[in-house]
């Protein structure tokens, strides 16, 4: 009677960890889906002839560059999410594991707010980067860079960047969330929230020059938006990434190239 009564025990704490899992898909798919709502409904209101948005000002004042801030923390979040599932997936099962044979992890959303902070700082840097641009007038009003030059320079750097050792050691981290776990674990809330600080770190590393980018098309051209979250997508979750990588790589010094030859 004992022995069924700890069966029917521990298919409980299963019934309950499941519906953890699915909690956390859940969670990550309406954060990602609000910021794209967020990202649409801001895009909407740019004028058609190429003005400013409406409710996105200039970040030019305090106010502005706090919504410009906002817009570039919801953009990563909406952007970078997706290509994180499985880092933030892996670490629910193993909360769930741990579960099972009653030793209690922090929460995925512990390590999901330690890995959304990293974004958030590359934010900070994003938008004091955009009003230093928009303050030297080198923005044109669809934020996009108003020199061909820049933007071409910009395009291969970023190609460059995708061949470089650095970034070849950032998508390893990305692309492989156990190994991760397995080397750089961590006990505690603070050991979870550090831990996705620290994968974090490496997801900016493997994808800051691609979202500077955006400088290039447009900082809320939602095309080009979507566009590079699906390539940082399928470069970190996907199988054939090295192939992928170079020949992005190639892509974007010969758009660079060709932008050069536009001068």
């Amino acid at each position: 009677m004992g022995s069924l009564s700890a069966v029917s025990h521990g298919d409980g704490i299963e019934v309950v960890l499941r519906k953890d899992r699915w909690l956390a898909i859940l969670g990550l798919g309406a954060v990602v889906l609000l910021s794209w709502l967020y990202l649409w409904h801001s895009a909407a209101g740019m004028d058609h002839a190429g003005m400013a948005m409406e409710g996105m000002p200039r970040a030019t004042d305090a106010t502005a560059l706090l919504l410009t801030f906002v817009m570039w923390t919801v953009m990563m979040a909406g952007m970078m999410l997706p290509s994180a599932a499985p880092a933030i997936l892996m670490y629910g099962t193993l909360v769930r594991k741990n579960g099972a044979v009653g030793k209690v992890l922090p929460g995925v959303w512990v390590f999901a707010a330690g890995y959304l902070l990293m974004w958030t700082l590359f934010s900070i840097a994003a938008t004091l980067l955009q009003a230093g641009l928009e303050y030297a007038a080198l923005l044109t009003p669809e934020m996009a860079t108003a020199s061909a030059g820049r933007g071409a320079a910009a395009l291969i750097a970023a190609g460059v960047y995708q061949l470089t050792p650095f970034k070849e050691a950032c998508l390893g981290k990305c692309r492989n969330p156990l190994q991760f776990f397995m080397t750089r674990w961590r006990n505690g809330a603070g050991g979870a929230f550090r831990m996705g600080l620290e994968h974090g770190a490496w997801c900016v590393g493997c994808c800051w020059a691609l979202m500077l980018l955006l400088f290039v098309a447009g900082v809320m051209n939602l095309i080009w938006v979507a566009l590079i979250a699906a390539f940082v997508f399928v470069e970190k979750v996907f199988p054939g990434a090295r192939m992928l990588t170079r020949a992005s790589s190639a892509a974007l010094i010969l758009a660079g190239l060709f932008l050069l030859t536009r001068i």
